[in-house]
């Protein structure tokens, strides 16, 4: 009797034996393939993870397959290497892991092989004042650019984690883009990651025009299932030479796979934040590492844990630290920063004077502007001045966005929406007024000041599809619009010739958030968003309003030394007992009622003294999150930390399995999320 082991997409740790029928027989090399299996009342798709000889079921309790599935080859070691360490560090089911990673198609219980008719492809945005000369035709590197891919083709083949740090301008892609090269010469595939899709469409066209002729495929969300299975059949058969992707795409199954980059590796785009909460930028790392090959982690403002793999002499060189300090484009600089001190400078409707005319010399001269606010709707609340109702949310522990534009309030955590109403709900007073000030509110706004100006507002209530994203970008290209109002959408990735002045707004409130991570965000965004003025040969300004010009975070941003700003947020942590310093892991609850999720966590506390394995483990107390209420659902933490990452990960293993054996009421939710980043 021949036993297969089936991974199934279950939110069970565990495997399913199934027996062969007779006369069916598999090969070791069999591995892999894809198998409909009966389980329960249902048909489910599953993956041959084993063939062991015996199995701790009867013989009669063992089904047979319905179909051995050989419409595709069977997935190779490499993929089952980098599923299983995903599930073994995420603590994440093998089969939840392995079947998510698979498009769509390959994963339905019926026919699943992909359409093959061609799509109409879409025209990405024109692309950087600093592309390519002519379709093949690479530009001449600069002093920097060349002296960093020296030192990269120096060290010669293998493992090789690179960190990439380079000013927002200084030609990061286009040492992407040589590195890509080199590895198509040498027959290897090369996989490019990036955090967002709205990055793809001009990484896309760069690619396309520096290597016509190269079969190039992107894999993220918005293709379409046919789409994807495509692409992802592309890559797997190697026919694909070059896979450019979201987090997803760590997962493709690559035969001869020669080389990894991370583009905008701080990104906190590439932490998956629900179902399998993974790093892409870590697993990337360890599936560079398993095949031997180099991987270039790349930022103007890279994450802590990766300076400090760098730059730590603690660390023993896990990464090297190559610099770009110089912006690409001749006679392209860095813009010039200004602290605008609104408590001397008053504001007018969230304008300062200061920044009113900054933009009109702009309109005069024929450039453009962006006004930066991280905040969509036209106002954060909507209240009334007589008796003090606000519109808070119903169903979580939030307050309801104001959008003007179409006359609704809006919770940005759950979805629930309402009509604006014509009097207070509680008193009746008329007199409701909008508080606060988000991207619809600063249009209205600049309208009033500049009727004559074309304004462009850009976040997710303007660009909710990739289409009308690409729209935008191309009026901006085409000079079709002098001033843009934008959330972090505008904040990175895009070259805007015309743009060079950058206005900043609501800042300050990231300055004293609890959130211990809120000032290397903040820092981030900041510098991402100023990177986007005078990056041709026009020059650019930046202007932030502050009521606290004198914080140590923005005396940083004025001298744009990301550098020091990082070895001082460093000493920080260092101090605290923070990451990278430390190794965290937290458990999460949702339930109807606060009580019922504080008290599972205690429960869960309990039984971790009770597994033992805690001598070098700090368990805190249960809390409430932040945003305590979401969708009805009450949530609570208890959080779990650690000096060492072993010590962490023996403990979880043990944890995780007596959490299990905690009896929850119905509508009930948990989960253990490995590296966080959000609390």
């Amino acid at each position: 009797m021949r036993i297969i082991r089936v991974a199934l997409d279950l939110p069970l740790h565990g495997l399913f034996d199934y027996r062969l029928p007779e006369g069916e027989t598999l090969r070791p090399d069999d591995l892999g393939l894809r198998v409909r299996v009966p389980f329960g009342g249902g048909t489910k798709i599953g993956v041959i993870a084993g063939m062991p000889e015996t199995s701790e079921l009867s013989d009669e309790q063992l089904r047979l397959p319905e179909a051995i599935l050989r419409d595709l080859p069977p997935l190779p070691p490499e993929w089952f290497r980098l599923c299983e360490f995903c599930a073994e560090y995420y603590h994440a089911p093998l089969g939840e892991v392995m079947l998510s990673t698979l498009p769509v198609a390959f994963r339905r219980a019926g026919p699943s092989k992909p359409k093959t008719a061609a799509r109409k492809r879409k025209t990405a945005p024109r692309v950087l004042p600093d592309a390519s000369p002519s379709p093949g035709v690479p530009p001449e590197l600069t002093c920097e650019q060349q002296r960093v891919l020296t030192e990269i083709e120096s060290v010669g083949p293998g493992f090789y984690a690179w960190l990439l740090y380079g000013v927002t301008g200084s030609g990061k892609t286009e040492v992407y883009l040589r590195l890509i090269e080199r590895a198509l010469e040498e027959k290897k595939q090369a996989l490019l990651l990036t955090p967002e899709i709205n990055l793809t469409p001009q990484l896309e066209l760069r690619v396309k025009e520096r290597f016509p002729g190269t079969v190039f495929v992107c894999l993220h969300s918005e293709l379409t299932e046919a789409a994807r299975a495509r692409n992802w059949s592309a890559a797997m058969s190697g026919e694909a030479r070059v896979v450019l992707g979201t987090r997803l795409a760590v997962f493709s199954p690559l035969p001869e796979l020669g080389l990894i980059i991370v583009d905008e590796e701080h990104d906190a785009s590439f932490k998956q934040q629900d179902g399998i909460r993974y790093s892409a930028r870590d697993l990337a790392v360890f599936r560079a590492r398993e095949r031997d090959i180099p991987i270039v982690l790349g930022s103007a403002t890279p994450s802590l844990e990766s300076w400090a793999n760098a730059t730590d002499a603690r660390a023993s060189g896990r990464y090297t630290l190559l610099s770009l300090r110089e912006r690409a484009v001749e006679k392209a600089r860095l813009p010039a920063v200004r602290r605008i001190d609104t408590r001397k400078e008053k504001t007018r409707d969230g304008l300062s004077g200061i920044l009113l005319q900054a933009i009109e010399k702009r309109l005069q001269s024929g450039e453009q502007s962006l006004i930066f606010l991280n905040r969509r709707g036209y106002a954060p609340v909507l209240a009334c001045v007589y008796c003090g109702w606000i519109s808070h949310c119903e169903r979580c522990s939030a307050n309801l966005v104001l959008h003007l534009a179409d006359r609704r309030l809006r919770c940005h955590h759950c979805g629930s929406e309402h009509s604006v109403p014509k009097a207070c709900p509680v008193c009746g007073n008329q007199d409701v007024q909008p508080f606060g000030r988000g991207t619809q509110r600063i249009e209205s706004t600049l309208a009033e000041h500049f009727p004559e100006a074309r304004i462009l507002r850009i976040d997710r209530d303007s660009a909710r599809s990739r289409k009308q994203w690409e729209a935008h970008v191309e009026r901006i290209y085409a000079g079709e619009a002098d001033i843009l109002v934008g959330t972090q959408m505008l904040a990175k990735g895009h070259d805007f010739p015309k743009l060079t002045l950058v206005g900043v707004l609501g800042a300050d409130a990231a300055l004293f958030s609890s959130d211990w991570r809120a000032p290397e965000r903040l820092f981030a965004q900041l510098m991402q968003v100023a990177g986007r003025a005078g990056r041709a040969s026009l020059p650019g300004e930046v202007l932030i309003q502050t009521q606290f010009p004198d914080n140590a975070l923005y005396e940083a941003f004025v001298r744009q030394d990301y550098p020091m700003f990082a070895g001082v947020l460093l000493e920080e942590r260092r101090q605290a007992g923070f990451p990278p310093y430390a190794y965290q892991a937290v458990l999460r609850a949702d339930a109807p009622a606060m009580a019922d999720a504080l008290a599972f966590l205690s429960t869960a506390r309990e039984c971790a003294y009770a597994a033992g394995g805690v001598e070098n483990i700090a368990l805190y107390d249960p809390v409430p999150l932040r945003l305590a209420r979401r969708a009805n659902m009450e949530r609570a933490q208890l959080l779990a930390e650690s000096p060492s990452r072993r010590s962490l990960q023996n403990f979880l293993r043990a944890w995780r399995a007596a959490i299990e054996t905690i009896k929850t009421p119905r509508r009930f939710h948990w989960h253990l999320e490995v590296d966080p980043l959000e609390f």
